[in-house]
Parts: structure tokens; C-alpha cells; sequence
């Protein structure tokens, strides 16, 4: 990308002494990180109600009893995260905690798993804020998967401009959300109180009653309150970017959990209280044709349908769901980094860009999730029974290090800080197994797959890492002297550029020859004549090309005095025209690379670029 267009894209480049300037205050860090885990209020309750819905009319009954059931366990994690911002304030969540106290393996599983899942998040997020988006315009679904795509490459785009910029862009709309969610639920509690209406049995689509009728009532509480459970995802994200806050970072870092609790719960119960004063809640496409989310109704119902509160709240939650993607983008990076500084990455991933920012791992991100759903057509029913599997994977493995952790260290009040994380361990491994039990047929064995092939990624590329930095150590090194070289220099006809590379040859106190390629035999002559003029200490060999072929007869040529001398050492010399407008790199035939790619497996053999510049 030329330095110019750059600029006025990313931004100018940030030096490393303004970091602490790009650190994340109360304020801006819940919208950078917490986003995601807001936005799962959006679409949490439905997730309940539709498979309810499913089993019978009546079961809509215990969906309060479900919603309660996972606020408590959403404070349970939230307090057991908390101690874990102040006990490993540098970041890295779940992966640090479980490496630091349950070994390797499981800090493995639990990086993949979060790898996985921030690449979910993106997608489902988008995916979910597209719809809220159609809900509105619903003239717009032909084009679901471009408008996904196109809102993946903004995101990724804002993130890339860096950390700080991300946070003031994203704040006014998360924060609108939050305002709206409470202006609706405030509106909808007066609405349904003065006029003292009745608590409704809420009516579906009769025709939305499947083959789950037929199942056990207790296995479709499980399936409900693990399809609610996607209202925890993000709660992580947190503990992964402590160091992303302003000083006390791991202060802050839980003052942004409390706050997150908050919000979150009250927006979910309100939404859940809401839902039991509709008349009808419409789910499927035989009463739904038009597809509106839970939400979107809500709002219909409190505002009017052709409201300006209605067209807010959509536009307020298509607005934020599409943000929540951020929380992957800020996290997956940070995340990647510390994996590949530990090597099970690769090392690029490790690099902050001129931005500050982990820009690597925000681009590798953005074209997963692309793929991801290009692959599941932008539909968000195909893509959520793949959510919240491995997040809650990771939890258990957190909150089971933790412990361990406090076991440790046995310090003031350790009993205490054991029991609490040892609650959520508890808590958080039950839902992971109801979860990957109830949605196993519906996606959640593709989850488990890909969390065991990350897995054995990651320690594939270890030990890769480790067996270079063996074959590399210094221990028992000897300084072993360069054999004896000769040096190669390829000319293609006799100009500067070629007595440039000849001379190089020269002050490496090599044996120096020359070679030329014939392609066409009229041409030799005038080589030889320009040779005997213009130089007249190197030998020129002259060696055909039956087939046209400039780099087959080369390497024919370079393999053959291998074959002579396996210990010498053959110095390539390739004079390489370098120009200054790109509009004249198409007149310019790139043989250099070429060649630099075909010999880069010999042993013994070395590439040289002499380069000349051309105005």
C-alpha cells in the first residue's frame, strides 16, 4: 500500500512513547470490550422463547425462571472475573490463567477455543446486526451477505486506524443502545402498568411447533437456557484487555465489569419481563414473513410501529450488534499476540503496526469471519447454535486455573476468593456441557472439531518453534569458516548494470564466471562482441535454451557444479533493474525473485540482487 493512501486510511503512525496515551478510560473501554456482551441483550430473550416455542404454547410459562436463572450465573462469572483482573493484571484471560496453573494442554484448548469463538462473535454479531437492520428495511435482505461483508470491512478498517480511535467512534452509538434499551423498557413498564394490563399468555405461531414436542420437557428447559446463555458472551473479553485501561488498570478493569453486569442484566430482564405483555410474539416465517426480531416488536408494541422510537431502537440495536464485533477485534489480536510470543503462533502475530495495534491479527480475523459467513449465507439461525460452546469452554478452564491459582498462593482470604471461583467453575462446566448436550446435532460438534484441529495447531507450530530454536542454539557452537565460493553472475547482455553485478563478484575474493542463457542464437554474436570489448578478465559461458526457458537451464547449470564440489560455496549474482514509477513496473521482467524462489531449498547456494536504479 503506498505510504500516501496509507496515511489517509490508517492514520499517521503513533511512536511507541505516546502508548500510555492510547490507554482506554471507564468510559471508552466498555464500548471497545464490553460491546459484545451489550449487544447479546438484543437477542438473548429470543433465543429463549424460540425454542420454547417449539415444545408447546404453555412452556412459554417458565421463560421468566430460565431469565433469572442466568442472571445469577452471569453475576456468578462476573464477580469470579473480577478476581481475576486484579490477580493477572497484564491480560491474556483465560489462556494465562490456565497455562500458568493447569499446564500446556488445557491452555491450549482454552486459546482455541477463544481463538474460535472471537471468530463467531464477529460473524454472529454482524450477522445478528443485519438482521435488526432488515427487521427495519426488510427490502434489504437480497443483499444479507454484501451488507455482511461490508460492515466486517468497516470494523476491521475503524480497528486498524488504531485502539484509542476505535473506542470514540464506537462510544456514542453502544452507550445510544444502552439509552434506548432503558427509554423502551421504562415506557414499556409504564405502558403496561397504567393501564393495569393483564400479564398475557404469549401467543405464537401454532404452526412453529416442531419435533421437540415430542422430547422430555426437562430437555427442552436445557435447551432454552443454553440457548439464553448466549447473553454471557464477551464477559472475557474484560480480562483479556486489562492492559489496554488507563492506570489502576486492573481497577478500572473490574469497574468496567460491575458496570457491564449492570446494564446488561437490567436490559435482559426488562426485555424478558416485556415480552409476557405482547399479544402475539411471531417467530417463524409463516407469521413472520417479513422476519422481525424480538426486539423490533418490542418496540413496534411500545412505540408504534411507525414510530420514531421504533425506527431508533432499530437502528440503535442494528448499530450495536454490528459493534460487538469490536470486542473480537480488540481481543483476538491481543490474544494472538501473546500466543505467538509463547510460539504457538506465528511470530508476525506478535507485531504491533504503526498504529499501535495488533494489525496482523485484525486482518487474519476480518477475513475468517468474511469466509465465515459467506460460507453460512449472513444467516444468523445457521450461525448462533456454533455460539457461546467455546467461551464457556474457556470460563471453566479460567475459573478452574483460578482456583488452583488461590490454592497457590493461600493469601488473605483465600478461602473465600477459592470458593468464589470455584462456584463459577462449577457453574460455568455444568452450562458447557448442557450446551454442547443440547445443541450437539444443531452445529456444536463442528465447534468441538475446530477447537480440537486449533488445538493441534497451535502445539504443532510449538514444536516447530522449539525444534529451530534447537537446531539454532549457541550451546556447543563452533564458528565454522565459509568454504571456498565461486560467484555466478547472470548477464542477460552487456550494460552497466551487469559490470555493476561483476565487480560485486570480484570483492568477494571468488571465483567469478559468467552466464548468459541463449533463447535466440542471433543474439550470441553481438554477445560475444560486446564481452571482448568490455570485459576481458571473467569468462563468459554461453548456454543454450532448447525449450526458452531462462531458469531451467540455470539451475541445470548451478546443480552440476554442486554435483562437482558439494562443499563450495556458489554465490548467485543477479543484476535486478529497480525503477521509480510504479507505471513502469509492468515493462520490468522480475527473473531475480524468480530465481531467488527456485534456489532458496539448495544448500550451499546464495542469492545476490545487485540492483541499479533506473529514472
Amino acid at each position: 500500500m503506498p505510504q500516501r493512501v496509507r496515511r489517509v486510511l490508517l492514520g499517521a503512525p503513533i511512536p511507541t512513547a505516546r502508548e500510555h496515551h492510547e490507554r482506554l478510560s471507564l468510559f471508552l473501554g466498555l464500548p471497545v470490550f464490553a460491546s459484545d456482551a451489550l449487544s447479546s441483550a438484543a437477542y438473548a430473550t429470543e433465543a429463549i422463547v424460540s425454542i420454547l416455542v417449539l415444545f408447546s404454547l404453555q412452556a412459554l410459562s417458565v421463560q421468566p425462571a430460565i431469565t433469572l436463572a442466568i442472571c445469577a450465573l452471569y453475576l456468578i462469572v462476573v464477580v469470579s472475573y473480577q478476581q481475576t483482573v486484579h490477580a493477572y493484571p497484564a491480560g491474556g484471560g483465560s489462556y494465562i490463567v490456565a497455562a500458568d496453573n493447569l499446564g500446556e494442554k488445557p491452555a491450549v484448548i482454552a486459546a482455541s477455543a477463544l481463538l474460535i469463538d472471537y471468530v463467531l462473535t464477529v460473524a454472529v454479531s454482524i450477522a445478528a446486526g443485519v438482521a435488526a437492520l432488515v427487521s427495519a428495511f426488510p427490502g434489504l435482505h437480497p443483499a444479507l451477505i454484501e451488507l455482511n461483508i461490508g460492515f466486517i470491512i468497516l470494523i476491521m478498517w475503524a480497528n486498524l486506524r488504531g485502539l484509542r480511535e476505535s473506542g470514540m467512534m464506537f462510544a456514542f452509538p453502544s452507550y445510544g443502545f444502552v439509552l434506548g434499551m432503558f427509554l423502551m423498557i421504562v415506557f414499556g413498564l409504564f405502558k403496561v402498568h397504567a393501564a393495569a394490563l393483564p400479564s398475557q399468555r404469549v401467543v405464537a405461531d401454532p404452526g412453529a411447533i416442531g419435533s421437540e414436542a415430542m422430547l422430555p420437557f426437562f430437555f427442552i428447559l436445557l435447551r432454552a437456557f443454553s440457548a439464553g446463555c448466549v447473553a454471557l458472551t464477551g464477559v472475557e473479553a474484560i480480562s483479556n484487555g486489562v492492559p489496554a485501561f488507563k492506570p489502576p488498570e486492573s481497577k478500572n478493569a473490574a469497574k468496567s465489569l460491575r458496570w457491564l453486569a449492570a446494564m446488561m442484566i437490567c436490559m435482559f430482564l426488562g426485555t424478558g419481563y416485556l415480552i409476557r405483555f405482547l399479544p402475539q410474539v411471531s417467530l417463524y416465517a409463516t407469521a413472520n414473513p417479513a422476519y422481525r426480531t424480538v426486539v423490533s416488536q418490542l418496540a413496534a408494541y411500545v412505540f408504534g410501529p411507525n414510530s420514531f422510537g421504533f425506527f431508533a431502537i432499530q437502528l440503535a440495536t442494528a448499530t450495536i450488534l454490528i459493534l460487538a464485533a469490536n470486542t473480537a477485534f480488540a481481543d483476538f489480536p491481543r490474544l494472538a499476540s501473546i500466543l505467538a510470543r509463547d510460539g504457538y503462533l506465528p511470530r508476525p502475530l506478535a507485531r504491533q503496526g504503526d498504529r499501535l495495534v495488533y494489525q496482523n491479527g485484525i486482518i487474519v480475523l476480518g477475513v475468517l469471519a468474511i469466509a465465515l459467513v459467506s460460507y453460512f449465507k449472513g444467516e444468523l439461525d445457521l450461525l448462533l447454535p456454533l455460539y457461546a460452546v467455546g467461551v464457556f469452554t474457556a470460563f471453566t478452564l479460567s475459573q478452574s486455573g483460578m482456583v488452583r491459582h488461590w490454592f497457590k498462593e493461600k493469601g488473605r482470604g483465600w478461602t473465600t476468593r477459592i470458593a468464589v471461583n470455584g462456584t463459577g467453575a462449577l457453574c460455568t462446566g455444568v452450562v458447557a456441557i448442557v450446551i454442547l448436550t443440547t445443541k450437539f446435532t444443531e452445529g456444536a460438534w463442528i465447534v468441538l472439531v475446530l477447537v480440537s484441529l486449533a488445538s493441534f495447531g497451535l502445539l504443532a507450530i510449538r514444536r516447530r518453534y522449539h525444534s529451530i530454536t534447537e537446531q539454532l542454539s549457541m550451546n556447543g557452537a563452533v564458528r565454522e569458516p565459509v568454504a571456498d565460493q565461486r560467484a555466478i553472475v547472470l548477464v542477460p547482455r552487456v550494460h552497466k548494470g551487469v559490470m555493476k553485478a561483476i565487480e560485486y563478484g570480484k570483492s568477494l575474493h571468488a571465483e567469478v564466471r559468467c552466464l548468459h542463457v541463449s533463447i535466440d542464437r542471433r543474439s550470441v554474436p553481438a554477445i560475444k562482441r560486446d564481452w571482448d570489448m568490455y570485459v576481458d578478465d571473467v569468462p563468459l559461458v554461453i548456454v543454450e535454451s532448447p525449450y526458452r526457458s531462462l531458469l531451467d537451464p540455470v539451475l541445470e547449470y548451478i546443480d552440476e557444479m554442486l554435483e562437482q564440489d558439494p562443499d563450495k560455496t556458489v554465490t548467485v549474482i543477479v543484476p535486478e533493474a529497480v525503477v521509480t514509477k510504479w507505471y513502469h513496473l509492468p515493462l520490468k521482467e522480475n527473473v531475480a525473485q524468480q530465481l531467488k524462489n527456485a534456489l532458496g531449498k539448495r544448500r550451499n547456494v546464495v542469492v545476490a540482487n545487485v540492483r541499479y536504479f533506473l529514472n
